[in-house]
């Protein structure tokens, strides 16, 4: 099945720090391009997979789950982590989900973690009647788009496939018991009005994880999928200071082996 337009995968050969960007659940690359490839240009070796069943059609989708989508996030670490010296990890809602698990899991081969509107719980869609309500329903209306900048739009699915929903709702179940082993630092950005990821998630991801160093900032003029919105240069500003300061290297050898 062919990808959509914009929602290929990116990746990009820089230096010796690296990072991992998610993109969330029904997108796909085109909602992170941008902040790859700004990080792409200050020297680091960038890697933006899309996700299985992501890119394609909701029908390709609902034939995937979590152990899918984090197995391909969990192998691009492993390929990061054998050509760069350090290496960080990053996402997008349930993007950023899959960001904390594997820093959960992978421990000091983590540098450390950004994460955007991380969700942690599944909103809507009568979650907990999904394990039987999928049987009976197959789709539900899409969650992409909420951004509130004009002319902006996010390539993903217009219908949420209830199977799928139903993995995802396993999947954040999941990680919230292990948030507790994500000890790396941590920048959470959060939109002020988010109407997919209420601030309730940020807010628990912050009481659970054991990370000390830790900072939080509010995005006042963006929707969800800030990483397209009015805020997006602020989040790729950001994030690149959190790597520079955490890996000096950054933005000066760094951005000569980038090219």
């Amino acid at each position: 099945m062919p990808v959509l337009p914009g929602a290929e995968p990116y990746r990009h050969d820089g230096g010796e720090v690296g990072i991992l960007l998610c993109h969330g659940f029904t997108g796909s690359p085109q909602s992170l391009r941008p902040w790859a490839r700004y990080l792409a240009g200050h020297g680091l070796t960038v890697s933006l997979p899309l996700l299985p069943g992501h890119g394609t059609r909701w029908e390709d989708m609902a034939l995937t789950g979590w152990p899918d989508w984090y197995a391909e996030v969990d192998r691009e670490l492993r390929v990061l982590r054998e050509r760069c010296a350090r290496v960080f990890v990053a996402g997008l809602s349930m993007g950023g989900a899959l960001a904390l698990r594997l820093a959960a899991r992978h421990g000091d081969a983590v540098e450390g973690v950004v994460v955007v509107n991380p969700a942690n719980k599944v909103h809507g869609l009568s979650a907990p009647t999904l394990a039987v309500s999928r049987h009976l329903v197959r789709t539900a209306k899409g969650v992409v788009g909420d951004i509130a900048r004009e002319g902006v739009r996010e390539t993903g699915y217009d219908r949420v496939p209830l199977h799928s929903a139903h993995s995802l709702r396993t999947f954040l179940r999941l990680v919230d018991g292990e948030l507790p082993q994500v000890t790396q630092p941590l920048l959470l950005l959060r939109s002020v009005r988010d109407h997919v990821v209420p601030a309730a998630d940020a807010a628990r991801i912050l009481s659970r994880v054991s990370s000390t160093d830790v900072t939080e900032i509010l995005l006042e003029q963006s929707y969800h999928v800030a990483t397209l919105d009015h805020d997006a240069d602020r989040i790729f500003e950001e994030t690149l200071a959190f790597i520079g300061r955490l890996a000096p290297s950054v933005g000066k050898e760094g951005t000569t082996a980038g090219g």
